[in-house]
């Protein structure tokens, strides 16, 4: 019966990530592993592949386990390897020959087309690169996975096989994703990684959720009663001692003790609230008195290399529509957004009218409008001059402290990277959202904290998006790409059961 134990496991960094974590990864046990961006996931994980040793307590697993760890990004040696060699290699190379035969499987499992086996990695999208990575993992048969953002950059079909087929694995796992619904869907346990105390419930994330929320009520509610406790005993400790010192009493005295033993006792114990750290997220929106933003008639999408994807006859965007696109791979999603998106910057696109008064922001899922060379504190003080001050203060707000500020963009995670395309977002004052999976590289506090801007500002935005709790929580109007048109629909829910099926 594989485990794994933890027992007061803690990570400075040089802060405390993390501390006194003790749990057990039980056979049957599928954690998700939830924390802001930056909150120590990724370093909780390598701890229990054995990559890295945590600062204090201990990790024990079972004699001769084999632990699978899949990373967030594809190693750069791997890149120019077929897709099928670049799995066979991460088997023992002992074993290579003889269970060769495993590559196969493993592929099949994860339906990976065979014209695809003998094509580099370098060559293939960011979606089949990530299964690539857990195949990897998956090949040599580990007691036991450990999956760092497995759903970054898999469109919904691939993330509902991944769902599937987590659901019928039979080892323990732990999943560190900020895709709710995928949570939900595939663990079976919830820990809330935090600097202070951490918190597990035997639950998936949304009802963990609610209970983390419970709890957290409750030990404000505690540490509020607990510090007025406090407060009562150390003035209680001074009467008695003020008398005792006029009285000459030593028994006044010796009460006036204990009472301040007391309450340096209870004080050392309280636990301070736990506050959300990750950056806050907001946005504004100009107005506009215009009510139709956009028109679009008999407009025709391409691909990069002229092929049509699809052809739309007729579509509005009038003032406060919230548009999610939908759509399989491959069918024109981007190549629509990046139509719209050279339409509103003053490019002739014959069939797209715009209202004059119309602001666009946009951001896509690889922040690619960030200048990878400058500074996240340049990049701020160069496009909106805000001065030195405020633009520090702003970038503070979105999580940056000041060291962090004057690194290169190229350096940042793909979490910060999205925080500070964001930031820009807001800065930009737009009444025009273009949005491409602007939830991708965001923890899941700063994905709600983003969902509650859109709906207080009234946002008026087209959105591509994967991520299907966010999806449900904004949208107004759905278009669905489908047999070389748009259509607009009611619900997503029909889209997501065909994605759930094999295409014909």
């Amino acid at each position: 019966m594989p485990t794994i134990s933890l027992r007061d496991v803690g990570v400075l960094s040089p802060h405390p990530l993390f501390q006194n974590l003790t749990m057990v990864i039980g056979e049957t046990d599928r954690i998700g592993l939830v924390a802001a961006n930056g909150g120590g996931k990724t370093t909780l994980l390598k701890c229990l592949a054995g990559l890295t040793e945590p600062t204090t307590g201990d990790i024990i697993r079972s004699r001769g386990m084999r632990v699978g760890y899949v990373e967030q990004d594809m190693p750069p040696n791997l890149l120019n390897l077929p897709l099928a060699e670049a799995i066979r290699r991460a088997l023992p190379p002992a074993e290579r020959e003889s269970s060769e035969w495993r590559v196969e499987v493993v592929l099949d499992e994860f339906g990976a087309p065979a014209e695809l086996h003998d094509r580099p990695l370098s060559a293939l999208s960011g979606g089949w690169q990530r299964l690539a990575l857990i195949a990897r993992a998956w090949v040599h048969e580990p007691d036991a996975l450990l999956l760092d953002e497995p759903t970054n950059h898999l469109d919904l079909a691939k993330i509902q096989m991944l769902e599937r087929w987590i659901s019928e694995c039979h080892v323990p796992m732990m999943i560190a994703s900020h895709d709710r619904q995928f949570l939900d869907a595939c663990t079976t346990h919830t820990l809330f990684l935090r600097p202070t105390v951490s918190r597990i419930y035997s639950y998936p994330f949304t009802r963990a959720r609610r209970l983390l929320l419970e709890d957290d009520v409750a030990q404000e509610t505690k540490l509020a009663k607990d510090t007025r406790e406090v407060t009562r005993l150390r003035r209680n400790a001074n009467e008695l001692k003020n008398v005792g010192i006029n009285s000459g009493s030593d028994l006044l005295l010796k009460k006036s003790k204990q009472l301040r033993e007391r309450a340096n006792a209870l004080e050392q114990s309280l636990v301070p609230q736990y506050v959300e750290r990750s950056g806050d997220i907001r946005l504004a929106n100009r107005g506009t008195h215009a009510k139709l933003l956009l028109a679009l008639r008999g407009v025709d999408v391409h691909a990069p290399d002229e092929r049509k994807l699809f052809h739309i006859a007729k579509l509005d965007v009038f003032q406060g529509d919230r548009l999610v696109l939908l759509g399989r791979n491959g069918v024109g999603k981007s190549q629509f957004v990046q139509l719209l998106r050279h339409s509103l910057a003053g490019y002739d696109c014959p069939g797209v009218r715009t209202s004059p008064s119309i602001v666009t922001g946009y951001v896509d899922q690889l922040m690619s409008h960030l200048p990878d060379g400058a500074t996240p504190h340049g990049f701020i003080i160069s496009t909106f001059r805000p001065g030195d001050l405020r633009a520090t203060s702003l970038l503070a707000s979105a999580g940056f402290v000041v060291d962090m500020q004057r690194r290169p963009i190229a350096t940042l995670s793909p979490g910060q990277k999205a925080r500070l395309g964001l930031l820009a977002l807001r800065l930009t004052e737009p009444n025009f959202y273009l949005m491409d999976e602007p939830t991708n590289h965001v923890d899941i506090a700063g994905q709600e904290r983003l969902e509650t801007e859109i709906l207080s500002h009234e946002a008026t935005c087209l959105i591509v998006s994967h991520d299907r709790a966010f999806v449900q929580a904004i949208a107004t109007r759905f278009l669905l790409i489908e047999g070389g048109k748009i259509v607009e629909i009611d619900g997503p829910e029909e889209f997501y059961r065909s994605t759930a099926r094999p295409q014909a």
